[in-house]
């Protein structure tokens, strides 16, 4: 049987190229941030801070890196944004997964009652000194678990996995009531399974939140201990000069101009650190990017 061949008109090649091109140039725009902070990382720090790294690093070195890991505090910050990033995200997966799947059951008392109760949360909340007075009468601030407990509900993220579990057929859930199978063992032989890619959408979501947010640090964390990673980051930066001078000072007053390229300056210090921040959440997305598209298209295709 012979292929048939579509022709393509000029037009299509016309639409293409410009198609292409405009998508090129949006990469380009989101991509280049971040390499300029790399490049800018591993360059000469003078001529970094006098902002002649554009493209191409000069006098490339490590050096920066071996030295802002060296920051007071910085490990166990890591170690705090880890924990909070992994277990924050886990009890957000799970409880979206749940409430998802109990808004969809017509046997649930008050089924529309409490989705709209969970929705309005989305347009309405009591502002930052009524949060901060409950999470201190709750003993959860200079907590670990004000990182946790305050985002493991999150509404836009149940409406996407209802939408998705709205749209697996019921039969399956019939097939196994007839077996025997009661309402939890639905949910983790059957519906947890086929919401693969619903749940790594949401999963990305609270990574990325939980990895990115430092004012929770801010508002409800004064133990240095507790500290998270990019609030040490927010630290970092407003100290920039300072920490530059003390790290030079570190290494000693008599520098000749081959130890004056390595030499921490605000800007090294700044770029670094980002860079250091930044990089780890960047590889998540790779991991759950074949579930994303489909997550995300399945799960609002619903109102």
């Amino acid at each position: 049987m012979n292929k048939i061949k579509k022709k393509r008109t000029r037009s299509d090649i016309t639409f293409n190229i410009i198609n292409y091109a405009v998508f090129a140039i949006i990469t380009l725009i989101c991509v280049y941030p971040f390499y300029y902070m790399i490049i800018n990382t591993i360059s000469s720090n003078t001529l970094s801070a006098n902002g002649d790294i554009n493209i191409l690093p000069k006098g490339i070195h490590f050096e920066n890196y071996k030295q802002v890991l060296k920051l007071k505090g910085l490990p166990v910050a890591a170690g705090i944004s880890v924990a909070r990033t992994v277990l924050g995200t886990a009890c957000t997966v799970f409880a979206s997964a749940y409430l998802g799947y109990m808004f969809t059951q017509q046997k649930m008392w008050g089924r529309k009652l409490w989705y709209r109760f969970v929705v309005i949360t989305m347009y309405f909340n009591a502002g930052i000194i009524p949060l901060f007075l409950t999470m201190k009468s709750l003993n959860l601030t200079n907590s670990f678990w004000v990182y946790v407990i305050p985002a493991i509900v999150q509404p836009f993220n149940i409406i996407l996995v209802k939408t998705y579990v709205e749209s697996i057929p019921k039969s399956l859930q019939e097939a196994a009531e007839i077996d025997g199978a009661g309402f939890f063992k639905i949910f983790y032989k059957i519906v947890l399974p086929t919401c693969t890619p619903i749940l790594a959408t949401v999963a990305i979501f609270a990574a990325v939140a939980q990895w990115n947010s430092f004012q929770d640090t801010l508002i409800y964390v004064t133990d240095q201990k507790l500290w998270s990673l990019q609030y040490l980051l927010y630290t970092y930066i407003n100290q920039a000069a300072s920490l530059a001078t003390l790290v030079k000072n570190s290494v000693g007053g008599g520098l000749n101009m081959a130890a004056l390229a390595t030499t921490q300056t605000p800007t090294s210090i700044r770029m670094t650190v980002s860079v250091v921040v930044v990089l780890p959440i960047l590889f998540i997305y790779p991991l759950f990017q074949r579930f994303f598209v489909k997550g995300i298209m399945i799960g609002s295709v619903k109102g």
